[in-house]
């Protein structure tokens, strides 16, 4: 769930936090899987605060090279060094390592990370000197994925699966705790209206679930939602903004059918 800001206190609404601590206390690596905007990344941020864990973060996307994670050979005055990545910075330093969208990297990327997360836990550095990097005990990591139906997104290797056998499906929260998630964001009382949009956005969602639609808005969508509400903007404008105008870019028909149940919902 992230926006410009994010919570202060993540609202756990499923119990994620207790199957993270179990996993911390384990030493077993985690993977989060859910859809975009469901709030994967405001969990591990402050499952890392209540940790007092300095925190480490990879977004992945097809960008994404090995020397992201490794580091890259650098000239300085003539002298050549090597400035490690922040895979080889947090074993090092037994940081809490979080891995964004894992399932967006290319299969090299992957190769190294399969490497540093095996049960030893080390990498060997064949970009540098060979050391061999053995991660600090208290070294820990969290990866997310998003569903397959996302653009840009692939099947993990089984391998690479195996090395976290902690899982926590993330979905969108049920439509109570949705509003009270929205509530945290905005400082007016429009629960009529925020309520009607948080319906809207779940109508919308399981009608991309079942290929009815192209895409499915996010929490991010019903805060927006809400702060417009906040600077006065009518509800059937504000759905109509947030909710309506990104289906045009899949043409007319799949605006007007997100048009049509926005009127249905809010009226003329």
């Amino acid at each position: 769930m992230e926006i410009n800001q994010y919570l202060s206190e993540y609202l756990d609404w499923n119990n994620s936090f207790k199957t993270l601590d179990k996993a911390y206390d384990a030493g077993l690596f985690v993977l989060i899987i859910g859809p975009k905007g469901t709030g994967k990344t405001s969990l591990v941020r402050d499952f890392a605060k209540r940790k007092n864990a300095n925190l480490e973060s990879i977004n992945f996307s097809l960008r994404t090279r090995e020397s992201h994670l490794i580091g890259t050979k650098t000239l300085t005055n003539g002298t050549v060094s090597f400035d490690e990545g922040l895979l080889i910075k947090s074993m090092r330093e037994g940081s809490m390592l979080y891995l964004d969208e894992i399932n967006s990297a290319e299969a090299d990327v992957l190769l190294r990370l399969d490497e540093a997360l095996d049960d030893r836990r080390q990498i060997v550095l064949k970009e540098s000197t060979g050391e061999v990097v053995q991660a600090k005990d208290s070294w820990f990591v969290i990866a997310t994925i998003n569903p397959l139906t996302h653009s840009g997104t692939k099947e993990l290797p089984p391998q690479l699966l195996s090395r976290f056998p902690v899982r926590i499906s993330l979905e969108y929260p049920p439509e109570n705790v949705e509003l009270e998630i929205v509530k945290k964001y905005i400082s007016g009382q429009h629960d009529s209206e925020l309520n009607q949009g948080i319906k809207l956005a779940n109508t919308l969602r399981q009608a991309a679930a079942v290929e009815e639609l192209f895409y499915a808005p996010s929490l991010r969508e019903t805060i927006a939602f809400g702060k417009l509400l906040d600077k006065n903007v009518p509800a059937k404008d504000a759905a109509m903004i947030v909710f309506g105008n990104v289906y045009t870019q899949w043409g007319n028909i799949e605006y007007q059918k997100v048009s049509d149940i926005i009127t249905s919902m809010f009226g003329r």
